[in-house]
């Protein structure tokens, strides 16, 4: 065969694209590949060059994530008040476990917020922020209203143990992933004054249940509080996401994603994320435990008429300033670094748990309460920034859904295992010097991240030069090669004739 032969034969191919007919396709096949592969990536790179307009109805929003956290955990934090009315309420005298059982009520409850999380996170990508929200903020209003029909500890903890929990989870996490929609500059101090809502609420709360428990009793308090819950449901038509959905379909017709596009298991290859993950729940064995029994440990140290609600109100209002201080503070603090200030948040909060049985004037256990808000607020407004700065914009609904999935361990048996430690030894003191134990064992774990991370950096630079040389010194070998072919062919022009 001549070389013009061979020319002649390679022509069709080249013109085809290296496809003989198999290549012609309907016009139907056409757009069918365009849905399925086209727009998935065009959404993608959408989002990689989306920019933030840190501001404008992101406000709004703001404040509608703003009322989320302060309702969900306003009441969170304000169980201490409502857990006093249940052992009057559901108690015996008989029970030596009384405290034990009806610990499990909040407790289940906490613990139930984050379990769903996973769950959640997964919902928000694939149904967006809204609907999740305004579904689970409804799911949340029956529990809680039903809770306010129950007559026993048992169904309380189905209504509002898990009902009620589940919805407020659902309801909850939206409102973080939405925040990063509207913010970026501006995301450290906007998760300030949106986690700061439920400091405000764990200030009024407390005065609000007691005057209400006093007038009209558990049951109609209950009710009141669905009335919150109910405005929470509205404030969740405000989240207009505005970063594109991506949609990935393997069949036409199908919007049924695989299983590795559902669960995002990239996250777990950060081993920066990979101890934070750990790292935070192991601190927060003991986190809940003031929350649930301070109030109960007061009455029996200080007397009954002690107004023992002006502790939750310290801790709710120096948590609040911590959450727009350290909010603020985060956005000038480069990088993963901010770890380090949940890691000084833990020591401190720690060491706080492990003075409220050494406080034996009132006074100091206000000022134990002071300090133990204001870390607390350090602690939660940062949350959503590291893991930013873990995983990235467009992992980090996940990343912060399995975090809190993996925290409900810890924050639900922490209360109970304090009320096991009451009824056995007659004092809540035991309990507190464990429950500052793990926040420090936690807190120090953390302080290997930024470690990590900057030797993850490093090896990506270096390994990013070497790319870059090899491809240089191939470029410069093949050179040579192409030029000496074209030197050969050029003295022969009939050999293509």
């Amino acid at each position: 065969m001549t070389d013009g032969e061979k020319v002649e034969s390679q022509d069709p191919l080249s013109l085809s694209g290296g496809e003989g007919p198999a290549q012609e396709k309907s016009p139907g096949e056409v757009e069918e590949n365009k849905k399925r592969n086209g727009e998935s990536k065009g959404a993608a790179a959408e989002k990689e060059s989306f920019e933030p307009p840190e501001g404008g109805w992101g406000w709004v929003v703001m404040l509608a994530a703003m009322w989320c956290n302060g309702s969900v955990f306003g009441i969170q934090n304000a169980f201490g008040i409502i857990y006093v009315s249940l052992l009057k309420e559901f108690g015996s005298p008989d029970d030596e476990d009384l405290r034990f059982k009806t610990a499990w009520v909040g407790s289940l409850s906490m613990g139930m917020i984050f379990f769903c999380s996973p769950i959640v996170s997964v919902c928000t990508d694939l149904l967006g922020c809204r609907i999740t929200a305004v579904g689970g903020a409804a799911v949340a209003l029956v529990g809680l209203l039903g809770s306010s029909f129950v007559t026993s500890l048992g169904p309380m903890y189905f209504t509002y143990g898990i009902v009620f929990a589940c919805g407020c989870s659902f309801a909850y996490q939206p409102s973080l992933v939405i925040l990063g929609h509207y913010f970026k500059k501006r995301l450290g101090l906007v998760n300030g004054i949106v986690t700061a809502g439920s400091s405000l609420f764990s200030v009024v709360l407390p005065l609000v249940l007691r005057a209400l428990l006093e007038r009209v009793g558990l049951a109609n308090t209950l009710r009141v509080l669905c009335i919150f819950v109910f405005i929470l449901m509205l404030a969740g038509f405000t989240y207009k996401p505005l970063l594109p959905q991506v949609t990935i379909s393997s069949k036409a017709g199908r919007r049924c994603p695989p299983l590795s596009k559902v669960f995002n298991v990239k996250i777990w290859k950060s081993v920066g994320y990979c101890i934070w993950a750990f790292g935070i729940p192991a601190a927060l064995y003991g986190y809940f435990v003031p929350y649930v029994h301070l109030m109960k440990h007061v009455e029996e140290r200080f007397g009954k008429d002690v107004n023992k609600e002006v502790l939750l109100m310290c801790i709710g209002v120096t948590s609040g300033l911590g959450r727009l201080i350290f909010g603020r503070v985060a956005d000038y603090v480069p990088g993963v670094n901010k770890v380090f200030l949940q890691v000084a948040s833990f020591l401190v909060i720690g060491l706080m748990s492990m003075m409220i049985p050494l406080c034996n004037i009132f006074g100091g256990l206000i000022a134990v309460c002071l300090l133990m808000g204001l870390f607390d607020g350090c602690f939660i407004c940062i949350m959503a920034p590291i893991a930013f700065e873990l995983v990235g914009s467009q992992d980090v609904s996940q990343a912060i859904g399995f975090l809190l999935g993996m925290m409900s361990v810890p924050m639900t048996v922490g209360p109970p295992i304090a009320g096991f430690l009451r009824d056995r030894l007659g004092s809540y003191d035991v309990a507190f010097y464990l429950a500052g134990i793990p926040p420090m064992i936690g807190g120090a774990t953390l302080c290997l991240i930024p470690w990590v991370e900057s030797r993850r950096k490093r090896r990506a630079l270096k390994s990013e030069g070497e790319t870059a040389q090899s491809m240089l010194e191939h470029k410069n070998d093949s050179k040579c090669p192409v030029e000496d072919a074209s030197v050969e062919k050029t003295p022969d022009p009939e050999s293509v004739i």
